[in-house]
């Protein structure tokens, strides 16, 4: 028999796990789940492979020393603790375990939701201390109470089903997700504006990202209802723990259920004094179906990576490779920034992309750049997107994809055009890679323009009137914003413009609210690539 595969196994896994991986003929467990870091750097070298849990950062230092390592396996949804980048570059592959724990957590939701709007808790306590008080922990029905969910994806659209069972309203909010999959699952489409003037409960299921993260604080907590209750079993953070502390003690906020925190485990944990909170320790997969489906993703999946076989849910892809130099190696790149580039600029949830591969470019094999520019599509508002399940992603937001092919195009030698589009609203992006190779954007929503896909770009649409350039220039020199490069494209003399600016800073809120509010601006927005 050829050599065996080496796994560490740092976190803690149903006892099912480690009995599939044993049971491997090629492959040797060494299973330490309470191993320090030190001891874990030590040795790492010798290992193939390594599971972990969110206890074990695998981080640049241990992925240099790992010299043997073939896969990193998260037997989680999330790989916060992964420095995913730096594995991709040493060519190794990273996997988790998505959609394990979806019932388990959207469960809990309806618990700590029950258990809040009935005094559960207290009621029990003083149960336990000998009492009765019947009246003292009356509650409300969640009967013809309106809910609103922040994030209709794995989780959210099963805690949708729940509440329909019980006759609530259930309102949601997800941009990213097309109509077609609020009316499958019963929910009407909001606004958070709405949501929050209209909603009893409100109740968070989306990723912990760079847009997510406070989105709800101070005000948008005096926005909601009068005894609002609010539950988060999501990802600590997104809910600001201070501001929602202060609006449960004056009586704005009526009950809260929390299982997630932005420190986990929180320190000097000021809810622990209220009576409407129901706390528990970030336990949405902990269940025995959850943490069996969890052991048996990685159990079957870490094998397959070890050996070069094919596997359901990598994150990364170190081993998608073409030729260097190749035309459409050149193209990966720039369609991957007009995907993010179209993520960020839009203001709607598009149902149909349109792909058009022109010239030469369209004699080639185009599939990985469909990939490339849902990668850089998707990864602005959802977890883990690879080039494996980008196409996934895209069927369950209710994304349709279609492609077309110009072999007569002459304007440029190759270039690349994507449309997205839903109903009457439509957003256009085109880009052209000039020998070098150099990347540009040269086409946004009909301006003609240029400029290298890097950096912080301010976008603004613009009447074409004198001045306004200059107003503009005035404008961010006065904020200390120097600008790097500037571009100009028109429709028409006297019609609208639109100006693409590369700034060499970040620029702040304050400083796009003042661009806004400059004569002639008609669209203001600040893009990072």
């Amino acid at each position: 028999m050829s050599s065996k595969y080496k796994v560490l196994i740092t976190g803690a896994l149903h006892p099912l796990a480690l009995e599939l991986l044993e049971s491997e003929q090629d492959i040797l467990v060494e299973y330490a789940p309470d191993l320090p870091m030190t001891k874990i750097r030590e040795i790492i070298s010798d290992f193939d492979g390594i599971i972990t849990r969110s206890e074990t950062p695998v981080d640049h230092e241990l992925i240099d020393r790992a010299s043997c390592l073939k896969v990193i396996a998260r037997a989680a949804v999330g790989i916060a603790n992964i420095d995913v980048d730096y594995a991709t570059h040493k060519g190794i592959l990273v996997l988790h375990s998505p959609g394990k724990n979806t019932n388990s957590a959207a469960e809990l939701t309806l618990a700590l939701l029950l258990a809040t709007v009935r005094n559960l808790v207290p009621a029990h306590h003083r149960m336990k201390e000998g009492g009765w008080d019947r009246h003292q922990f009356s509650g409300t029905e969640l009967m013809n109470k309106t809910i609103g969910l922040i994030g209709l994806g794995n989780v959210g659209h099963r805690v949708a089903k729940f509440c329909r069972a019980f006759d609530m309203r259930v309102m949601a909010y997800d941009p990213y997700i097309a109509d077609e999959v609020f009316e499958r699952h019963g929910v009407l489409k909001s606004t958070l504006k709405e949501m929050f003037q209209k909603a009893d409960i409100l109740s968070v299921h989306t990723p912990k990202n760079k847009e997510t993260i406070g989105m709800i604080g101070s005000e948008e907590l005096k926005s909601m209802k009068d005894g609002v209750v609010i539950i988060n079993a999501a990802r600590g953070g997104i809910i600001n723990e201070n501001d929602l502390l202060k609006s449960l003690q004056t009586g704005k906020v009526g009950g809260v259920g929390i299982d997630t925190w932005e420190k986990e485990p929180p320190v000097n944990n000021l809810f622990a004094k209220l009576r409407n909170v129901v706390m528990t320790p970030h336990i949405g997969a902990s269940t025995t179906e959850a943490q069996l489906r969890i052991a048996e993703s990685v159990a079957s999946q870490v094998p397959k990576a070890l050996r070069g076989e094919v596997v359901d849910f990598p994150v990364n892809m170190p081993r998608v490779q073409i030729l260097e130099g190749d035309l459409v190696s050149s193209y990966t790149t720039l369609a991957e920034k007009m995907g993010s580039f179209a993520s960020q600029y839009m203001r709607f949830s598009p149902s149909f992309l349109n792909l058009k591969y022109r010239g030469t470019l369209a004699k080639q094999n185009v599939a990985l750049l469909r990939l490339c520019f849902l990668k850089g599509f998707l990864s602005q508002h959802h977890e883990t997107v690879s080039f494996v399940n980008a196409e996934q992603i895209a069927q369950r937001i209710g994304l349709r994809i279609g492609e077309e092919k110009d072999h007569h195009f002459s304007d440029y030698e190759n270039a690349l055009k994507c449309t997205l589009s839903k109903h009457e609203e439509e957003f256009t992006i085109g880009g052209v890679v000039f020998s070098g190779p150099h990347p540009r954007l040269t086409l946004i929503n009909g301006f003609l323009l240029e400029m290298a896909p890097t950096g912080t770009i301010l976008t603004i649409k613009n009447n074409d009137r004198p001045g306004i350039i200059g107003a503009i220039g005035d404008c961010l020199g006065k904020h200390n914003v120097n600008i790097d490069q500037f571009n100009l494209g028109r429709d028409q003399k006297g019609g609208e413009a639109m100006a693409l600016l590369r700034v060499d800073e970040d620029i702040e809120k304050n400083v796009l609210r003042e661009l806004e509010s400059l004569p002639n601006i008609n669209f203001v927005c600040k893009i990072k690539l």
